[in-house]
């Protein structure tokens, strides 16, 4: 009945998440369920050479080998206690599985994006912050934090790679407007210089889908929409409004549903490919797949002004 319940949850575009709390050191953050996997008790982890000094190493619960990040190291930057109550966070996007140590998993909260904030910059560590939003879980404040960040540090090859847009060849400028969706100031960064890499010199980034949003709705028309806009590309986790709340609100829309929408995400997955179809997104790509993003966009924007 609950993944019956989630699966409409997602399936209507109704802007909420579920909130995994975990602690650290006393201190609350959390995660999107969407990503988590299964939670495990601690274990030995055999350790890896020259591996990035948050990695832990690796362990085999079962046939999948896990690499182990050390969350509380990651965070402070100091040595931790491996604790024997500790437990393992088991994650899977970017199309990889990655365990987080935490110290004690508190539960899970059901809330709007519209209650997760964009955090200061102060707060979150300047513009490579680790913290993507602040929620308000009942009466506790939740630091959600930028999972995908974490692992483009310490692994960087598994990120957005730039060489895939080298081996586009040579490439024509195009002026189309291509508006952006993506709230981690990392990945964003990434994404629009892999744009303009790729020939794209009119984009638009916006660090939300509330803001896409706001700013789609100055145009009255359909043809002043499409004037202004010729292609919207969203992530689907965002404080305020998510990439299906998105993408439902453009394609129920006479003005704005013949604009091509992609869906951009690390979670994407077969379940979340029915519930992106089923809102309307033109295509839905997983990141960091950049080399492909932009032959999509290539083609749907030859398409729509065929």
């Amino acid at each position: 009945m609950e993944d019956q319940k989630k699966g409409i949850l997602l399936e209507s575009g109704t802007n909420e998440i579920e909130i995994m709390e975990f602690t650290i050191d006393g201190n609350l953050y959390g995660i999107n369920v969407a990503k988590v996997r299964e939670i495990m008790l601690s274990a030995p982890v055999k350790p890896m050479p020259h591996a990035h000094p948050a990695v832990e190493g690796i362990f085999k619960p079962r046939d999948t080998v896990l690499t182990v990040v050390d969350l509380p190291k990651y965070l402070s930057g100091q040595p931790s206690e491996k604790g024997p109550k500790d437990l393992f966070i088991v994650t899977n996007f970017n199309k990889m599985y990655i365990a987080f140590r935490v110290h004690t998993v508190v539960g899970i909260s059901r809330i709007s994006w519209k209650d997760i904030q964009k955090p200061d910059r102060t707060v979150s560590g300047g513009t490579e912050g680790v913290a993507t939003g602040i929620a308000q879980c009942g009466e506790d404040l939740v630091t959600i934090l930028d999972f995908e960040r974490i692992v483009a540090e310490i692994a960087p090859a598994t990120t957005i790679q730039m060489s895939e847009i080298d081996e586009l060849g040579p490439r024509e400028r195009n002026n189309h407007p291509i508006w952006v969706a993506e709230d981690s100031i990392l990945l964003s960064k990434m994404v629009q210089e892999a744009m303009t890499k790729a020939g794209y010199t009119n984009i638009r980034m916006f660090a939300n889908g509330q803001e896409l949003w706001d700013a789609l709705q100055e145009y009255t028309t359909e043809e002043e929409a499409r004037q202004h806009v010729s292609l919207i590309v969203t992530d689907l986790e965002m404080p305020q409004m998510d990439g299906h709340r998105l993408t439902k609100l453009v394609k129920d829309s006479p003005r704005y549903k013949k604009i091509p929408l992609i869906i951009f995400s690390s979670l994407i997955s077969e379940e979340m490919r029915i519930k992106g179809r089923q809102l309307g997104a033109d295509e839905q790509l997983s990141k960091p797949e950049i080399g492909h993003l932009v032959g999509v966009m290539d083609s749907l924007l030859a398409r729509s002004n065929g």
